[in-house]
């Protein structure tokens, strides 16, 4: 069979893309290489519009935004929307909404009003003009062909090389079109066969070498696929458009996850065979949790996070939740970098983006997210933000995911404010706030319209009693008391009922008293709170108001 000399590849180019008409150095052009200061990073994240928003998603946002960010740079998103079958309605505004919930800010790309940006179209199928230039420009120069093999050849070969335990794929022999002449090709396309567009790859047995950012020196196999550029509707794979992508908008470094790494021979080739500087790859860790094991629940396994399994995985999951954006960006810093935590205990009060963070610091072993951890860092956060951030935050959330309670935020703000003040002040501030879902649930006793009683008043003393200590307590009642000698009357009202002022003392003679001061406290939370687990009830009843204290003492007199 007759091999295609160059005239013939010419030939071929034209038969194959008769519109296109502009030139690789047209393309070089228009969009020309950035201005920025020297060693700035140039980063995107490029996600699918699937609809699944996942916190590997956020996870390579933020080493890109950081990267990008601390060197001057820029830093992008792109749809990376060739996968049509994938696509799912929506998908894009639920993306860029998560990212804006999450603090994740772009300088230039694809926005929800459309795009934003030099170096666009962002959204790879809007750049189909822009790939079939360089398409042609690889069949001009005997890189590339068109396959017309179907679907039913593909699975026949596929099932010969698994018999034959050989790697899967079109090379060598089982490229069947690859030799095929041009007087063929115009044939097949008169008839109408579709056909996808293949790289024309060398059979070699060299290997390739790509210092990752994140593992360092990656030698590997050179490519000997001949794999697919344009698919039959003319839009690219990934491997053919994020090339040109990541050369065209000049990215400086290619965050992605770790099961890339064996996509890396296609990408080297293509860009050494288009003349093209290489970016500097960062294949990043899977995201895992720690699991008993099946088979052996006093062993603990390691396991990748799960789309069905784990719905931490989503990150609708954190917005649904109240997860403050801060708890997350300080979480996945954490497991980003082995020193922030460090770093954060030296720099308490400061913003999380002065932390120096360096893509060297960064596991390759698997990054761990582990929930307990998230909530005692979301407890530490939040304990640490005034109570007017509080306040905002809380109420932006109630607004988008509880209306009710949002109206009581509204229409109490002094009372909140107040009451997110409580516990504050001392060595070891509370810290009960973990997220706003829960702070709706933790903060309700300060309103009567969400006011509940969670505990039984029985546990700690008989109904004679209670009725007994509440008349007492109402009667000696002075709200403008402080808090000694608010407390020097709850001590005398509890010697006056037979109970232990002194809790040891109980635990010491239970049989001499009728219980402690610690059930005396407890009925008065209880009371004003519906908890014996709560806040000091002295700086609650200031922020609740006498009415509001009496109110709910009189009902147990």
């Amino acid at each position: 069979m007759k091999r295609i000399d160059m005239m013939d590849n010419n030939a071929l180019a034209k038969l194959l893309f008769p519109e296109v008409t502009l030139l690789p150095e047209d393309m070089e052009k228009k969009f020309p290489a950035r201005k920025l200061p020297e060693g700035a990073c140039v980063t995107r994240i490029g996600p699918s519009p699937t609809g699944f928003v996942h916190l590997g998603n956020l996870y390579n946002a933020i080493i890109g935004e950081r990267l990008a960010h601390q060197s001057q740079g820029v830093f992008y998103l792109r749809i990376e929307d060739t996968d049509n079958k994938r696509e799912v309605e929506g998908a894009v505004d639920t993306l860029i909404n998560a990212m804006a919930y999450f603090g994740v800010n772009f300088d230039e790309g694809a926005t929800a009003q459309g795009d934003n940006g030099e170096y666009g179209p962002y959204r790879q199928r809007q750049r189909k003009d822009i790939y079939h230039v360089f398409a042609k420009y690889l069949v001009e120069q005997g890189k590339a062909y068109p396959c017309f093999m179907t679907a039913e050849e593909l699975d026949a070969i596929r099932e010969e090389q698994m018999a034959n335990k050989e790697d899967p794929g079109v090379y060598g022999k089982y490229a069947k079109c690859r030799d095929m002449s041009l007087d063929e090709i115009k044939a097949a396309i008169d008839a109408g066969k579709p056909w996808v567009l293949r790289y024309k790859a060398d059979m070699n047995d060299e290997r390739i070498v790509v210092e990752d950012a994140v593992r360092g020196k990656i030698e590997m196999p050179r490519n000997f696929m001949d794999f697919v550029l344009l698919k039959s509707d003319g839009i690219p794979t990934y491997h053919f458009a994020h090339v040109v992508d990541d050369h065209l908008m000049r990215s400086t470094h290619v965050i992605r996850g770790e099961e890339w790494i064996s996509s890396l021979p296609m990408h080297v080739e293509l860009f050494t065979v288009l003349g093209w500087q290489q970016p500097i790859y960062c294949h990043t860790a899977t995201l895992m949790k720690i699991e008993p094991d099946e088979e052996d629940p006093s062993k603990l396994k390691k396991r990748k996070l799960s789309k069905r399994k784990d719905p931490e995985l989503a990150l609708a999951y954190y917005q649904q939740e109240g997860i403050s954006k801060d708890v997350v960006w300080e979480f996945l810093l954490t497991v980003l970098n082995s020193n922030y935590e460090e770093w954060r205990q030296a720099n308490p009060d400061a913003p999380y983006t002065d932390f120096p963070y360096s893509i060297e610091k960064m596991s390759i072993s698997g990054a761990l997210v582990d929930m307990d951890k998230l909530r005692d860092i979301a407890k530490d956060t939040i304990g640490r933000m005034d109570a007017q951030t509080v306040y905002e935050n809380w109420l932006g959330w109630c607004e988008e995911y509880n209306k009710d309670f949002a109206e009581l935020l509204t229409k109490y703000k002094d009372r909140t404010l107040a009451a997110l003040n409580v516990g504050k002040s001392g060595k070891k501030p509370r810290k009960d706030i973990e997220n706003w879902k829960q702070a709706c649930d933790f903060m309700s006793f300060y309103y009567d319209e969400t006011f509940k009683h969670e505990d039984n008043m029985d546990e700690q003393a008989d109904k004679e009693v209670q009725k007994q200590f509440f008349a007492k307590y109402l009667e000696s009642y002075d709200h403008a008391d402080d808090s000694s000698a608010w407390f020097d009357k709850v001590r005398k009202i509890t010697e006056e009922l037979g109970f232990a002022v002194k809790p040891k003392d109980f635990k010491k003679e239970p049989e001499k008293f009728k219980g402690s001061i610690v059930h005396i406290t407890n009925m008065l939370r209880i009371a004003l709170t519906g908890r014996a687990n709560a806040p000091d009830i002295h700086e609650v009843s200031h922020v609740l108001g006498e009415d509001m204290v009496r109110a709910r003492l009189s009902k147990w007199a």
